[in-house]
């Protein structure tokens, strides 16, 4: 279907001063005209609306049959071919890409003997083929089937008008490539790139002789008439360049769009057609005439007595002909008049107004693609009327209710309107009075109130908002008061709406915190306590899962927790952690999110960590998050236990839970080992959150999911001078299986310890240590005296004990002290020759 537009494409005309009757032409370069006759070739120099100006005149060796321009190189860009290049066969076909190559017709590359050839950087690409032929069941012309046009163009991609991407170099790449070729009463326009695909197919309203492909439009000429169609070229390659087109974050008009006549223009004998940068040139030549006989005057004929009187055959009449240039009026001029044009259709609201605002939007599009051939002011111009067009297409999508109402997102968004523009070019009121909220403005609402968008309403139109979701989508409103850009909305008015909510439709849990929220903002706290009374916790942090935003919002990037995030810290802070941990098993905060989060709310600098998010830590532990780096995890909390410890720094809020609640609940905290627990014993410990620091740090260390290896080196801030410091040290060295080092350390600090150590680390491949180690040792200190002679003297009576039922009596013998009392010894050495007997 091919739409009709009377608009006005066509700018100046120029006569070309070329002195022989033109048989072939072409344009090129910035402003070159070249118009080949017979062996002679004329350029001229075409610059804006001046006549055009001779350039050269240079003759061939023979007659001129085609002539083309190229550039050089180039806790060719255009190819036309005449009519006799195709011949017609019987069968039709169609053969695309590479398999085109199966139809027979080879292509060679001939050389011209330059000096600086370089064919031997070329190579053929096979891209269509495709052979026509005339129904048979009806009487066709030949003249029908003739194909007249052949072309490809391409499009070079010089930087992106959507995307973030940048071209440094000023080399074109190219994006995409299309072929383009016409019979008499159809054109065909195929795209060329990864594969060959059909795009857009031209019926023409009468029949043409030639036609020509621009990145902008189709031009096609008739016998009398200069027509100009759309085309689909700079969409095609748009999604050539982003294939993610048509998101929420920008979208392009279809390729498969209805292409539409936007000029039919008289000219007569229209003969043939080129074009070139904004240039077409047009060869028109007027059929000759019948030239009616001359008579002579009847007086004459009576004085010319006896005289025969013979009619003279007229000469044939000499046909006229012209050479136009015809430039094509700028994109942002024809933009505007299009813009103009689809008014008309504005409050009709039809399909129409958005039909030609794409055509518009696609017009400055492409001219923006070949953004090399612009003047920086040209291209800023264009930019703006990009945005603008973006503008109108949002405009038609919100206020049509249309299958494709949900694009008004992102050509608002490609506009650079705000929200508050945008809400202030809606239409509110219809023409009976009512008022009608369509859903492409509400799906535009919608989601820029749920991307945390950077911008606050006024009250006056956040209260529009509040009425139009009221209306439209009421099971949205409780999102839509979260949101940041809400911020202004007066809470009286919001909870007025809240009220009116038929809750049984939809969550009343999210109705019922966003209520505790303005209630909290109005200062009415108990109101705020009986709603967040209403509900269980469980089904709270349901309602904080459903709707981060009544926690936290994001402002430039930054983490900004809520006026009820406050108020929850200091009554709630349960609850708080645990809706921050149920938005991270759901997916809706990151890891790194939820520390900022909770470092903001307690106004903490970035080295000092608040106890709520330790608290947090250690609930990811115990939940056993998916995403949570186990070793990460562990470092972070055994870092904050050791520097407390280190400095003896209480937590700033009181633990949410204790170190048997974490043994009891988490499988990474391990039952503190028996021998710790007689070694803290020796040491009074007055501050009770500081030995709970200190238990949970040990009840990771005896867990069986630490790398102790991973935090030897932070251990140096933990002195072994203190009790708590020994302790975290024996434990590291003794899962590291450093038993000896540790038995001579408790020796030397703690020798009550040592029995119950011995008990618990010496068994199996380690129990040898008991008389090798051990024993040595304890009769060592013994022999040198001191104030824990008698904690040695008891530990060795039970080390003997042990040894005595370990080893037969000859072992045991050799590890006993040569130098030892007998009858301190005997006892044990009785029950060790017994043992055998007993058993």
């Amino acid at each position: 279907m091919v739409q009709l537009y009377n608009l006005h494409p066509f700018g100046s005309q120029q006569v070309v001063p070329c002195k022989l009757e033109p048989e072939r032409f072409c344009g090129g370069g910035r402003d070159a005209l070249f118009v080949a006759a017979g062996c002679k070739v004329e350029a001229f120099a075409v610059a804006g609306q001046e006549l055009c100006q001779p350039r050269c005149a240079f003759s061939t060796l023979g007659r001129v049959l085609c002539l083309a321009y190229s550039e050089a190189g180039a806790s060719n860009e255009t190819l036309q071919l005449e009519s006799d290049d195709f011949v017609i066969c019987q069968k039709p076909m169609e053969l695309l890409g590479e398999k085109s190559s199966q139809s027979g017709i080879s292509v060679t590359l001939e050389s011209t003997g330059l000096a600086d050839e370089k064919i031997k950087y070329y190579h053929v690409q096979h891209l269509l083929y495709k052979r026509f032929a005339p129904d048979i069941s009806s009487y066709v012309l030949a003249d029908d089937i003739k194909l007249h046009s052949l072309q490809l163009l391409p499009i070079y991609q010089t930087g992106s008008l959507t995307s973030g991407r940048k071209n440094l170099s000023q080399e074109k790449e190219l994006l995409s490539l299309f072929c383009f070729f016409s019979l008499p009463h159809v054109g065909y326009l195929y795209m060329v790139v990864k594969s060959v695909e059909l795009m857009s197919v031209y019926q023409y309203p009468e029949k043409s002789q030639q036609a020509v492909l621009t990145p902008q439009f189709l031009h096609v000429i008739a016998s009398n008439n200069l027509q100009c169609f759309t085309v689909r070229c700079s969409a095609a390659a748009a999604r050539e360049e982003d294939p993610y087109v048509d998101t929420t974050l920008k979208a392009c008009p279809p390729v498969n769009m209805d292409v539409c006549a936007l000029r039919i223009q008289l000219f007569i004998g229209l003969k043939a057609i080129c074009h070139f940068k904004n240039h077409l040139i047009l060869l028109t030549k007027a059929d000759p005439e019948t030239i009616p006989e001359r008579r002579e005057s009847p007086k004459r004929l009576l004085s010319r007595k006896g005289t025969s009187v013979k009619l003279k055959t007229p000469p044939v009449a000499e046909a006229g002909w012209n050479l136009y240039i015809v430039d094509t009026i700028s994109p942002v001029q024809l933009y505007k008049e299009m813009v103009d044009y689809s008014n008309t259709y504005k409050t009709a609201k039809t399909q129409s107004c958005i039909h030609l605002l794409s055509e518009a939007h696609l017009l400055v599009r492409a001219a923006l693609m070949d953004a090399s051939q612009l003047e920086p002011g040209e291209k800023a111009e264009l930019l703006e009327a990009f945005k603008e067009s973006c503008g109108h297409l949002g405009d038609c999508y919100s206020r049509l209710d249309t299958q494709y109402s949900h694009l008004a997102l992102p050509y608002y968004k490609m506009s650079g309107l705000s929200m508050a523009e945008v809400l202030t070019r809606a239409d509110w009121v219809l023409e009976d009075g009512s008022q009608k909220y369509e859903r492409g403005l509400i799906f535009y609402i919608n989601h820029s109130l749920y991307e945390n968008l950077d911008e606050e309403l006024s009250e006056e139109l956040a209260a529009k908002v509040v009425q139009m979701f009221h209306v439209a989508e009421p099971k949205q409103l409780p999102h839509i008061l979260c949101s940041p850009s809400m911020k202004n909305i007066n809470p009286l008015t919001a909870m007025s709406y809240l009220r009116k909510l038929d809750t049984s439709g939809f969550s009343s849990i999210l109705v019922t915190l966003t209520k505790a929220a303005l209630a909290l903002k109005m200062g009415d706290l108990d109101m705020h306590r009986n709603e967040m009374k209403s509900h269980p916790e469980m089904k709270l942090v349901c309602g904080f899962i459903l709707e981060p935003r009544l926690l936290m919002h994001q402002r430039k990037g930054q983490i900004v927790p809520t006026e009820l995030a406050a108020h929850l810290k200091d009554t709630q802070p349960g609850l708080l952690v645990a809706a921050v941990l149920g938005l991270q098993k759901n997916n809706k905060i990151g890891i790194e999110e939820a520390d900022s989060f909770f470092k903001v709310l307690c106004g903490k600098d970035e080295d000092i960590i608040p106890q709520l998010l330790v608290d947090l830590w250690e609930a990811q532990l115990v939940a056993g998050l998916p995403d949570v780096v186990l070793q990460e995890l562990f470092f972070k909390l055994t870092s904050q236990y050791i520097w407390r410890l280190s400095k003896r720094q209480p937590p700033d809020t009181i633990p949410l839970r204790t170190s048997q609640d974490l043994i009891n609940a988490c499988s990474h905290y391990g039952l503190i080992y028996p021998w710790v627990n007689v070694l803290i014993s020796s040491d009074s410990l007055v501050d009770k959150s500081y030995r709970e620091d200190l238990s949970k740090l040990q009840s990771l260390i005896c867990g069986p999911s630490f790398d102790i290896a991973s935090i030897i080196p932070f251990l140096e801030p933990l002195s072994e001078d203190t009790i708590a410091g020994l302790s975290v040290h024996v434990l590291c060295h003794t899962r590291l299986k450093e038993y000896e080092h540790c038995i001579d350390t408790l020796l030397e600090r703690c020798p009550e310890a040592i029995i119950p150590y011995a008990n618990h680390e010496l068994k199996e491949e380690n129990r040898t240590l008991w008389w090798k180690k051990l024993l040595p040792e304890l009769c060592h200190r013994i022999k040198c005296g001191g104030e824990k002679g008698q904690l040695y003297l008891s530990s060795l009576k039970e080390t003997l004990s042990v040894v005595a039922v370990e080893l037969e009596l000859r072992d045991f013998l050799n590890v006993l002290p040569e130098d030892g009392t007998a009858a301190f010894f005997l006892p044990y050495l009785l029950y060790c020759s017994r043992k055998k007997s007993l058993t």
